[in-house]
Parts: C-alpha cells; structure tokens; sequence
C-alpha cells in the first residue's frame, strides 16, 4: 500500500506544481506575444531597457520608433518591447 500512496503523492504534486508555475507563465507568454504581434503605428512602447517611444514602422523581427521631440529613430526587435500604450493625440502647442 505505501508505494501507491507515495505514486500518488507525486502525481498531486506534479499536478500542482503545473497549475501554480507552468500554466501562468505561459499565459503570461502567449498575452505578450499578442501584445507584441499586435503593434501599429502611433503606439506608444516601453522596451526592456527602459526606453519610451512612439512607433513609426512596425517589420516581422523589428519596430522602429521615435524617443522624444528630438525625433531619434531607435531599431529594435520584436521581444525588447516590454510595454505597449495605444497611440493619443498630443497636444497642441
């Protein structure tokens, strides 16, 4: 009796372990994958590093965006973009 109490025992924490560390951490990898192959121009983006810019050219591996008034055009991939806000009006000067 004791081994298959001890299967079973594994069993139930493998179950769990998948339900409360694998499961969520893919959700959190599909829902970023969906932000990112979502990307328009006019977005305004985070990356990993940091960076805040408005989108000006979305490629299949790459996204070109603009930091600030100075209009630097910054090239990065796809999966440095950490953050996504939807494109809005600025306002006029």
């Amino acid at each position: 009796m004791g081994g298959y109490e001890m299967i079973i025992m594994i069993v139930l924490m493998v179950g769990i372990f998948y339900f409360f560390m694998i499961r969520p951490e893919s959700k959190k990898k599909k829902k970023l994958a969906e932000m990112r192959s979502s990307l328009t121009i006019g977005d305004t983006i985070t990356t990993i590093g940091g960076i805040f810019g408005k989108v000006v050219s979305v490629a299949d591996e790459k996204i070109t965006f603009e930091t600030g008034e100075d209009r630097v055009r910054i090239q990065v991939a796809k999966w440095a973009v950490s953050t996504v806000g939807k494109a809005t009006e600025e306002p006029a000067k």
